[in-house]
């Protein structure tokens, strides 16, 4: 079954480019080499939509005829947009991370929305995966993404993009100039070596050293056309992108700034001291980016974006929309409206509505084929396994391929649906279920830790020797441990299942299920609620329910 986001993407192998909805709420954080336990670059992304299928995307580089012509369609909706010219040659793409390690990712601030341009060709996931197939570094990936803009216009509104090699790590901020002027105002800051950081959907960049060519990249008008349109009446040097072009607001501090805010605290615990204006009570707003108390590793990003908020005045697990099971989820909308007045819930770094989301390792030590590894998940971060998916491979895994299912069509073999049919049993039942899940999660990404180093010595060695026979090996490994995770977490909700059946719990060790000594089914547990909801429902029910000292006869 090929669906329409696959069938869309397929065709950018011959010419096109395509895809839906990614852009309603994401989170990147960024990490540089000396700020990495290894001296990695690492970079994530959750591609949070409600209408994202999850699966892994491949384009295969190769050589293009002269006078070949790319079809660009709008990634979220698949709307065609125009043509531009192919490139001659282009490199081969695993998600979103090519074969020279270089990395792309993404959130959407929006901004000032009279300055999306509709005539515009390129729109922000086009422009991510066609830069991926024409540039080998962050700096010749920031100014291709700025050439084709200004060549063919800018389709989206506002982007925060990562963009990191295995050396460097950029943020880059792009806002169009409206339908009458084509092209994009935009700013790249280099992070510090040494330093982490992170975005999620508000512009994060405000002041920079325009002196400082080294670290910082923009384009030529960004201050002028934001004076010539009234956004901002200064001095050059007092100048604010974030300020000029995405002005913040209460939802834009409490939705998405609070995420960089819960990111940070992450790696470092005085970021504590920025809680009032997570909460959107104080107007000291977040630094670009931090530096780490201790060196950060790829499982401490991962982990980062299982963030809920918990231990945090934002956590969503201990108020009444948390249900009886202490679920740290809302379901959308957003905001909400009671007796005239407005309310909102909670934006966690981890959310349900993710199709897929990874964490991009990139190793200069290391031939490019083995040294950069997407650890993909599908679905939800708090609740997906991160699989190693290693450049050098030259084929798909089945479970994580395109067309294998798509967001109306369940099959058992898309690690997308078996993911998502976990984590929507654990939605209902989510204190108890959620100590199940951790321990096959942990167990297989444990696993994949323990086996890294052998692999990528093995895959070096094999590489100095045959090229061929890395990757071929490479993409036997990365193939085996897809296919086992995904049959591992089929069994975690066949597990859940029984354990679980009917709001009874039935009792189990070591993952056996017990019997009593005539071989029937052990008794089942009555685990209720906690003692916390028992107390709300009495105080919303009052003696209603309660059990009367009465004797009728």
């Amino acid at each position: 079954m090929i669906g329409k986001r696959a069938f869309a993407i397929l065709l950018l192998t011959v010419g096109v480019t395509g895809g839906f909805n990614t852009s309603e709420a994401c989170t990147n954080v960024l990490v540089t080499k000396g700020a990495s336990v290894d001296g990695s670059t690492i970079i994530s992304y959750s591609a949070d939509s409600h209408d994202l299928y999850g699966e892994l995307y491949y384009w295969p580089g190769r050589e293009w005829p002269e006078g070949e012509m790319l079809n660009v369609y709008e990634w979220d909706t698949g709307k065609y947009l125009g043509q531009i010219p192919q490139a001659r040659k282009t490199y081969t793409v695993i998600g979103n991370m090519n074969e020279h390690q270089l990395t792309i990712a993404e959130t959407t601030f929006g901004g000032r929305s009279e300055l999306v341009d509709t005539t515009g060709i390129i729109d922000y996931g086009s422009l991510i995966y066609i830069t991926l197939q024409r540039a080998r570094t962050a700096r010749e990936a920031i100014s291709i993404m700025a050439d084709l803009t200004e060549q063919y216009g800018y389709y989206s509104s506002g982007e925060s993009f990562s963009i990191a090699d295995p050396n460097e790590v950029w943020i880059l901020e792009m806002i169009g100039k409206g339908s009458e002027n084509k092209g994009t105002v935009w700013v790249a800051v280099r992070i510090p070596d040494g330093y982490v950081s992170a975005h999620a959907n508000q512009a994060r960049i405000t002041t920079f050293n325009r002196k400082d060519k080294e670290n910082v990249m923009y384009s030529k008008d960004v201050i002028k056309f934001a004076s010539e349109k009234g956004y901002f009446d200064g001095k050059d040097d007092e100048f604010s992108f974030a300020d000029a072009y995405a002005p913040l607001d209460f939802e834009a501090v409490r939705f998405c700034e609070a995420r960089v805010w819960s990111a940070f605290r992450n790696v470092n615990s005085e970021m504590d001291k920025y809680v009032d204006f997570a909460l959107g009570k104080s107007d000291e707003r977040l630094p670009l980016f931090i530096k780490p108390e201790k060196k950060v590793s790829v499982r401490d990003v991962q982990n980062i974006m299982r963030d809920t908020y918990e231990g945090t005045p934002l956590s969503m697990s201990q108020d009444p929309g948390a249900g009886p099971y202490s679920a740290p989820y809302r379901w959308r909308p957003l905001t909400w409206e009671v007796d005239g007045e407005t309310y909102f819930n909670e934006r966690a770094i981890a959310t349900q509505q993710t199709g897929f989301t990874f964490v991009a390792q990139m190793r200069s030590w290391l031939p490019n084929p083995v040294g950069g590894i997407l650890w993909f998940g599908v679905d939800d971060a708090n609740m997906t396994v991160f699989v190693p998916m290693y450049m050098g491979m030259t084929s798909i895994p089945e479970n994580y391929a395109q067309g294998e299912a798509d967001l109306l069509t369940f099959s058992w073999n898309s690690a997308f649906w078996v993911f998502n049919w976990v984590a929507n049993q654990a939605y209902n039942r989510y204190s108890h279920m959620i100590t199940d899940i951790r321990k096959v999660q942990t167990e297989l990404e444990d696993k994949f830790e323990l086996y890294g180093p052998i692999i990528d010595e093995a895959a070096a060695k094999l590489y100095k020797a045959n090229p061929e026979y890395a990757k071929a090996f490479l993409t036997d490994y990365c193939h085996e441990q897809s296919r086992q995770t995904v049959e591992k977490w089929k069994k975690l909700g066949e597990f859940l299942m029984v354990k679980y059946l009917d709001g009874n719990l039935h009792p189990e060790k070591n993952g056996v299920f017990l019997r009593n000594e005539h071989g029937n089914p052990a008794h089942a547990e009555f685990p209720g609620y906690s003692q916390d909801y028992y107390k709300r429902i009495v105080e919303e029910t009052k003696d209603r329910l309660k059990v009367l000292d009465k004797k009728y006869y």
